[in-house]
């Protein structure tokens, strides 16, 4: 499992890093396109807003590995260790719950309300069940995420 979820960390880093180069290039070529050549591109921004979108929704996925979210632990880390691992073990159970009920129940019933009328993005004429599709994907890494934190905590027991 762990050689897995080291695979996991691996590959969404990867993308996390293209995904951000991507972003830069588009950007550029806009400005570039823009200011210098005085025709913009017309796809170059809608190209960098999914990006973005997948960027933002992947990299709370690899926050919430990494646990570089931003968590308020000022009245937990007064209660005793006993109590300190029930409430971590509460939190990674809504976080799982939260991700697979939301994000992939729902980003899936998101992507079959954009597959079934053909909703199309104005510039590249996308599905936009395309962009959508970050939904479950990040939440099913995420309720991996949740399920391995979840063992490390109940196996310190």
């Amino acid at each position: 499992m762990r050689l897995s979820l080291a695979w996991l960390d691996k590959g969404l880093s990867r993308l996390l890093v293209a995904l951000t180069a991507a972003i830069v290039v588009c950007v550029c070529w806009q400005v570039l396109s823009r200011y210098v050549t005085q025709t913009p591109s017309a796809y170059s921004e809608e190209i960098a807003r999914f990006l973005l979108i997948w960027l933002g929704i992947l990299g709370a996925s690899y926050a919430y590995r990494t646990g570089a979210h931003l968590g308020l632990d000022l009245l937990v880390n007064q209660l005793s260790q006993l109590w300190q691992r029930r409430v971590t073990v509460l939190v990674h159970g809504v976080v799982l719950s939260f991700a697979l009920s939301v994000m992939v129940l729902g980003g899936i019933q998101l992507m079959a309300l954009a597959i079934d009328p053909g909703q199309q993005s104005s510039a590249l004429q996308l599905n936009m069940a395309w962009v959508y599709a970050v939904l479950p994907i990040s939440g099913v890494v995420i309720s991996v995420y949740a399920c391995s934190a979840l063992i490390s905590v109940l196996r310190e027991s």
